[in-house]
């Protein structure tokens, strides 16, 4: 999917790729052999499907900077390749050249699988005119209050939902999280595999154009 002078991606499961100047992986899963390598990599925490070792050793290169919680850094820090591993937690910044990054929390309400005291993350990517918010796993929580004045006429607001339900947000509370926020764009992720199908991807798509948000369901690179 091309957005400006981006490319975007969906990996599979809740993994995407993005594409201009870098390449930036947000918590690749299960992904190919020959992928290419990584200039970032986000890391929102230590679960299997979000911190995989396997798939983050395959794309790394001399200097690829990993943003990880805290929970992450010890799954990765025997790689043999040199690495910047750079540590975060919520409500954080920091600039990668021309990239920002902002961090944003991410946590279940009434859900046992990500407690909010563990501090892990969703992310909010900003490269020039268009910004990239992938929420992580994370119910509809209210800090994404703050995201509702980030669609501007200027920029392009992409959203990348979880919607696969059990673990995050089902395709019902994630299409009401896009209501809330008001992307441009709004993506779901997190399902195909461990949790939530094509129908929910489906269902998610559908309420958001009723809500009068732009949905799109990406097909898995």
């Amino acid at each position: 999917m091309k957005i400006g002078d981006i490319e975007l991606k969906w990996l599979g499961h809740a993994g995407f790729l993005i594409r201009n100047h870098k390449i930036i992986y947000i918590y690749p899963y299960n992904i190919k052999e020959n992928s290419e390598k990584a200039d970032i990599i986000l890391i929102t925490h230590s679960h299997y499907d979000h911190c995989s070792v396997a798939d983050i050793k395959n794309i790394i290169k001399e200097g690829t900077k990993i943003i990880l919680t805290a929970d992450s850094q010890s799954k990765i820090t025997r790689f043999d390749t040199p690495i910047d591993i750079q540590i975060v937690e919520p409500n954080k910044e920091l600039t990668i050249g021309e990239v920002k990054i902002a961090t944003i929390p991410a946590y279940n309400l009434d859900k046992p699988f990500h407690p909010k005291e563990e501090g892990w993350v969703g992310y909010l990517i900003k490269m020039n005119d268009i910004l990239i918010y992938c929420a992580g796993d994370t119910d509809l929580i209210p800090e994404m209050q703050k995201l509702t004045g980030y669609k501007q006429p200027d920029k392009t607001f992409v959203a990348l939902l979880p919607i696969g339900g059990r673990f995050t947000m089902t395709a019902e509370e994630a299409a009401e999280s896009a209501k809330l926020i008001k992307p441009t764009i709004a993506i779901p992720s997190h399902y195909g595999s461990i949790s939530g199908g094509k129908e929910d991807a489906e269902e998610f798509a559908r309420l958001c154009r009723e809500n009068g948000v732009d949905a799109r369901i990406l097909e898995k690179e």
